[in-house]
This record gives C-alpha cells, structure tokens and sequence, in this order.
C-alpha cells in the first residue's frame, strides 16, 4: 500500500518554498560594518589571502562542505533517460540527504548534455566551488569514463553514488553474512543478475574483499555473459566466463550469493530453493525487487534477505554510505575516495549492525526484539550512529592511504561528529519549521 498519493507527492515539491532546498546565509548582513564585511571592501581581504595561497579557500570560504552534484538526467532512478532537468528533483533530494545525514552542503548542477566530454570538461571548470564531486544518474558505459577521467583530472574526490554506494551497503551486509554463516568470501559462488553500472561496480567491489572473478557468473538480457559472446563492453569482457555454463536457472544450482540490480521477479523461488545452505540474496530493483522476501524465505527460510524497500528487513540504503563517506573525505581535505576507504566503510557498516540496535530504531520499525542477525545484517538508515561510525572509519583510511592533506584526531572527531549533526538538526529543524508544512 502506498504511503502517498501522486497529489500528495506533487504538494510536497511546490508548496511554501518550490523543490526542497534553499541557500541561507550564515553571517550577519543587518549592517553598514555587515554588508562592508560580507562585501565590498572587506571580501577583498581574503580573496588575496586565497591568492597566495589556494588551499586557505578551505578556510575562508564555504568549499570545505561543499558538495557538487552532477548529472545529465540520462538514468535516473527507476525512470530512466528523462533529462537533466526532469531530473533536478532527485538532485535536490541528494542534497535533502546530505544535509540530513551529514550536514553537508550541496549545489545541484543539472547538465544538458549527453556527450561525456563536454560532461568531463564541465566538471573540471568547477573544481574551484566544490570539495568534492558526487555523480548521479548517468548511463552507462558513459558513467564509467566520467569518473575514471575526473578521478585521474581533479584534485578532490569523485565518486558515483550509483556505481560505489550499493557496493558499499551490499558488501557490509555480505560481510556480516560470511560472519553468521561461517563461510569465506574466497569459496562463494556468486550469481549476478544485471550488468549496468550498479552491478559492475557491487561485484567489483566483492572481488576486491576477496570474491574470486572467475566464481561470479554475470547475467544481461541476453544471458550469461561469457567469451563466446561478441561486442561486450570492456566492463563486460572483464566479467565474462570462459564459456556459456547455461541459464540463470541452471547456473544458481549450489550458489552461495545471489545479487539482483535488474528486474521484478527475474529470480523464481524454484530457483532460490535450488541454492546453497543459508543462500545471500540482495535483490535490489527497484521499486520491486527480483523476488519478494516473503517468497526467498518461503523458499529457502534460513537464507538472508536484503532488497532497496524500507518495508523489508536488511534495507539495502545509500544513504547509509555516501552522507558519511564524503563527511569523512571533506573533513581530512582528502584528494580522492578510494577503495581502502570503501572498506572501510562497509566494515564500519557491518561492525554497527553488530552491536545492540538503539530503541529510536525499533520504535521506528515498531519492533522490540531487533538484533543482529539474518534478518539485521545492515544497520538502519535511522540509526544516528551511522555518520560517526562511517565518516571516522573513512577518515582514517584517508589518513592511512596518503590522500588527506589534513590529520584528525580520530576519538576527538567522534565527538565532534555527533555534537555537528545534532545542531545542524535542530538549525535546519528551525527553517523547515518556519514554512509552516505538514506533511
């Protein structure tokens, strides 16, 4: 049953103030000596303080929690290439997002091109604003050469939310999966249904923790991927097997793992029931999955089940990653996010949905007895722990890694965390309160 309807939804957005953000300032501007010091003469000062040296932007200007995000509209959500500005709803919500979970600012830039070039060289005239760049909603393959190019040709971190975010989420939960099944990443069978950016990146992402490629079998609408096929993409050939091993339903027989980023009901419960002793499934199309966690379990009860809905337990949510990963990479002025901080992220994921679930969250869920385990294997998105668990794992991987330029005291920067999000709740809490909404 939906939770509202299409008039309720459309109010939301234009109602009181159009879309869902604002920018505020954050200094006085009440008087002459104000306006003198907001302005001219007094912004002269340090803009040549940042002339001599640039990295003092991080100090005087805004930049520091300043998130860019990009897109061109030509694969948004579950909608397809409808246009960047048909997609400027979803950016604003991103940035709803980041100031929620993180307090992090965001400019949303909706780019009308197609051509990833003209896409790269946009970006790059940017890099004076922002302290990071968070690409949304591009198709693939194009995604790929974006922010492979901006990643080697900027000089703050890139990351696609698209590609790395369900990564990240998804492989905290297989971690904890391997933890209560007591199997190892080096032995699992993995089956893979969709080969788009999402997919390409979660099984990369698993090879990475120690999934072994030539056991990840890659399904596209035309079958199994394999070298007997012709005109794969590059990021296909890399997947594919020495030969076809058959349908999907023939090659799930005795797997471990099964990751959905494709279709509504592509995976049969025949199917599920033909898996592996305690069988991982994150089936995550969106908005409904490849198979209900109703059927997986009817079929297979002692299998642990994630999806994308909220209505489902283990909720594979971005939002559980990309707020923190970029609080953490802003705050140490890091020049990339890489793989180690990944990691990291995903194994503070997984170490938070180990310890005893706060009862904020099961208020929220309606439910006493939440605790780790098959059925909470990924923390909740409404757990405030997240920021603090996620940023400082990640910040400390950029320090480990050599791609911050500052250092942090870690245990001070938790502190500091929770006592940040807590006022920036409350400060944008007053705002939104002030329109007068009910919703």
């Amino acid at each position: 049953m939906a939770l509202f309807t299409k008039q309720e939804a459309l109010d939301y957005h234009s109602q009181g103030h159009k879309g869902k953000t604002e920018v505020i300032p954050v200094k006085p501007c009440k008087t002459q000596k104000q306006l003198s010091l907001a302005y001219s003469p007094g912004v002269a000062q340090p803009c040549l303080e940042i002339e001599k040296d640039p990295a003092l932007a991080y100090e005087y200007t805004g930049k520091g929690n300043l998130v860019g995000v990009l897109s061109n509209g030509t694969a948004v959500l579950g909608l397809g290439n409808i246009g960047a500005q048909a997609g400027k709803p979803v950016m604003e919500g991103k940035g709803v997002l980041f100031k929620t979970f993180a307090d992090i600012d965001v400019f949303d830039i909706n780019l009308a091109t197609e051509d990833p070039e003209e896409f790269i060289r946009c970006a790059k005239l940017m890099e004076p604003t922002f302290g990071a760049i968070n690409l949304e909603d591009i198709k693939a393959p194009e995604c790929f050469m974006i922010e492979d190019r901006l990643k080697e040709e900027m000089n703050i971190p890139v990351f696609h939310d698209d590609q790395h975010g369900t990564a990240i989420i998804s492989g905290a939960g297989m971690l904890n999966a391997l933890k209560l099944t007591g199997k190892k990443p080096e032995d699992l069978k993995v089956v893979v249904s969709g080969a788009g950016a999402a997919a390409s990146a979660c099984t990369k992402f698993y090879i990475s923790m120690g999934v072994r490629k030539e056991n990840v079998f890659m399904f596209d609408s035309r079958g199994l991927i394999h070298a007997g096929r012709t005109n794969l993409t590059p990021q296909k050939q890399f997947f594919a097997q020495s030969k076809d091993f058959g349908s999907m339903s023939e090659v799930i027989k005795g797997a471990d793992m099964f990751l959905g980023l494709s279709v509504k009901g592509i995976l049969t419960q025949d199917m599920v029931s033909s898996m592996a002793e305690n069988p991982i499934i994150f089936a995550c199309a969106n908005p409904d999955p490849e198979i209900t966690y109703d059927e997986a379990k009817a079929a297979s009860p002692n299998c642990i089940m994630g999806t994308g809905r909220s209505d489902f337990p283990n909720q594979i949510n971005n939002v559980l990653g990309f707020p923190s990963i970029f609080r953490g990479a802003l705050d140490t002025r890091a020049t990339a996010i890489n793989e180690e901080m990944k990691i990291a992220a995903a194994q503070a994921l997984a170490d938070l949905a180990q310890t005893d679930v706060p009862d904020n969250v099961k208020k929220v869920y309606g439910k006493d007895d939440m605790s780790f385990g098959y059925d909470y294997v990924i923390p909740s998105a409404f757990d405030d722990r997240v920021v603090e668990w996620v940023a400082s794992a990640v910040a400390q991987a950029a320090m480990d890694t050599g791609v911050a330029t500052i250092s942090l005291d870690i245990e001070e920067y938790k502190k500091s965390l929770r006592a940040r999000l807590a006022a920036s709740r409350e400060r944008v809490g007053c705002v939104v309160d002030n329109y007068g909404l009910d919703f």
